[in-house]
């Protein structure tokens, strides 16, 4: 008798029949069950009370499985952080599969395991789905695209950024960029170095209770902090100053980066935000964003110099710009 746990993925389960309604309801429907996903309808009719936020994203992560995440997590955690960012409770997410012909069904079941943890940490729910299988070859085992919608409670936009607010990172920076690249080079680090993939609405929420006015927010994905800061001041046409000792950088990832010639503010993050505030919320701010990270820092302020660049002030007393990333640092690395 064949070990149920090496049992694979095949053409018919994304056929329509018998193995596709045995798929859904004995992997998707137990893991993700709620009353709106089990009415088992074509859409998910959903309520609403007032504006609401939308984004979609799509996840090829390689490798699938990362120390501190994997694909499935990072499905969840990135579609979620994107409602957060916009200043939206995360209610409502759909979630499409390709899977890959061959594909376990051992794998499948631990990244949607992985989904279902990464939800209870902001309530949300997946209300619909789609599954397509497709030949071997046609796809690198599993793609996931998810999307999402909540209620906005606040409306922080680059748009409201003046001179003089404060710069604040959620927690250290480049953890996850770093992470994969390690993983794929297969490097032993004296230190055990962790991806930040995590879902950030917990924070954002304890920000918003304590009355904190969050002017702009964004989490710091690909192309990192810097791709971020570059975004705000381009738009804004104002200028942003950073300073270089106040970045937090986990020495395990200072190292990787001096090893393949990368900038930490230049690495993807996954559970890593940027904040503005007025500078007398600051400190308010940073406080409440410890009691979750223990590396929130405030790193710098929004300038009427630069207009349109980032600088960041170096321990010497000498200026440097820092760019706008260039080029792919690390495909797939959500």
């Amino acid at each position: 008798m064949n070990n149920p746990k090496q049992r694979c993925i095949e053409l018919s389960h994304g056929g329509g029949g018998v193995e596709m309604s045995a798929l859904i309801r004995k992997l998707f429907f137990k893991h993700f069950s709620n009353d709106i996903l089990l009415a088992d309808e074509d859409a998910a009719r959903l309520q609403f009370n007032g504006p609401v936020a939308f984004t979609t994203d799509s996840f090829t992560v390689a490798p699938r499985q990362f120390n501190g995440g994997n694909l499935g997590k990072i499905a969840v955690a990135g579609t979620v952080n994107d409602l957060a960012m916009a200043g939206a409770k995360p209610q409502y997410l759909s979630c499409a599969f390709i899977i890959e012909e061959g594909l376990t069904f051992a794998e499948l079941e631990l990244q949607v395991k992985s989904m279902a943890a990464e939800l209870e940490k902001s309530g949300a729910k997946i209300v619909c789905g789609d599954t397509k299988v497709v030949p071997k070859g046609a796809a690198d085992g599993l793609f996931i695209n998810t999307s999402g919608v909540g209620e906005c409670v606040a409306a922080p936009s680059w748009r409201q950024l003046q001179t003089g607010d404060a710069i604040i990172v959620s927690r250290d920076i480049g953890r996850h960029g770093a992470c994969i690249l390690a993983s794929r080079e297969g490097l032993e680090l004296d230190s055990e170095l962790a991806s930040d993939c995590d879902t950030l609405w917990p924070a954002v929420k304890a920000l918003l209770d304590a009355g904190i006015d969050a002017k702009a927010m964004r989490d710091a994905t690909r192309g990192g902090l810097a791709a971020v800061l570059n975004e705000w001041a381009a738009s804004r046409q104002l200028g942003i100053v950073v300073d270089e000792q106040s970045l937090p950088i986990d020495p395990a990832v200072q190292g990787l980066c001096e090893l393949f010639g990368f900038e930490p503010a230049e690495l993807a993050n996954e559970g890593t935000f940027v904040l503005a505030v007025s500078p007398e919320q600051a400190d308010e701010a940073v406080a409440i964003l410890q009691q979750f990270q223990p590396r929130a820092t405030l790193i710098g302020h929004v300038s009427a110099d630069y207009s349109g660049k980032v600088v960041q002030n170096s321990p010497w007393g000498s200026k440097r710009y820092m760019e706008l990333p260039k080029g792919e640092l690390l495909p797939r690395i959500c």
